[in-house]
């Protein structure tokens, strides 16, 4: 429930998917895991947890129902899926289609984080390796604290007037949490899952294809 209102909060999801895919060769969101594609699994889990999906696409796409095309770099995409998203809804999640396996669990614990009071929340993980900062010429400058460090994923968040104040005034961010975070809002984190881990390279869809089958199967 909204706790500004005796009803009940109207929740739309953004997933993006209109990466071209630079690193790994390609745009990584239409290869196949399983019987479906790994932005179809995102999509899917998105569906479940939310009144509404906008799906943000690659400009030229071919459009389907409740598809936009998106822009040249992640933060206009988000800005496409603003758009489109419905005036009314409350609470915005945004979810990058290259994390096919986040689970409605991490829906759930956003928006109820939401729910609570914050302006935004971040599934996150614990950081295990060793970080180093470094300077332009590769020197090390620092080695931070790991104990203060998370990794974030998706799916992330936002009371919807934050997101769409943010993102109309902040021109671009590490991921959308710190677009809210540089006006000011409110950003908590929350339990994420390490399957939820995003595809980057031939190496992950591989590791993807396997979890996949293990899903199908009832093997995890």
């Amino acid at each position: 429930m909204s706790m500004t209102s005796n009803e009940p909060d109207n929740v739309w999801t953004i997933v993006v998917a209109a990466g071209v895919g630079q690193r790994f060769g390609g745009p990584k969101q239409f290869e196949v895991l399983g019987d479906k594609t790994v932005a179809q699994w995102a999509i899917n889990t998105a569906g479940q947890a939310s009144d509404g999906v906008v799906v943000v696409v690659p400009s030229g796409s071919t459009l389907q129902q409740g598809s936009v095309h998106g822009g040249t770099t992640r933060s206009e995409s988000v800005r496409c899926g603003l758009a489109a998203v419905p005036p009314d809804a409350t609470i915005i999640c945004v979810h990058d289609a290259a994390r096919p396996f986040a689970t409605n669990l991490m829906f759930h614990a956003v928006i109820e984080a939401v729910q609570s009071g914050c302006d935004g929340a971040v599934p996150v993980v614990a950081v295990v390796d060793t970080i180093k900062t470094i300077d332009s010429d590769g020197t090390v400058l620092s080695s931070p604290d790991r104990q203060s460090l998370r990794a974030a994923q998706t799916p992330q968040g936002f009371r919807a007037e934050v997101l769409r104040r943010a993102y109309a005034s902040v021109k671009d961010g590490s991921d959308d949490a710190a677009v809210v975070e540089k006006i000011g809002g409110k950003v908590v984190v929350v339990e994420g899952d390490e399957f939820a881990r995003k595809i980057t390279t031939p190496q992950d869809l591989e590791w993807a294809r396997q979890h996949a089958y293990s899903l199908t199967n009832g093997d995890v």
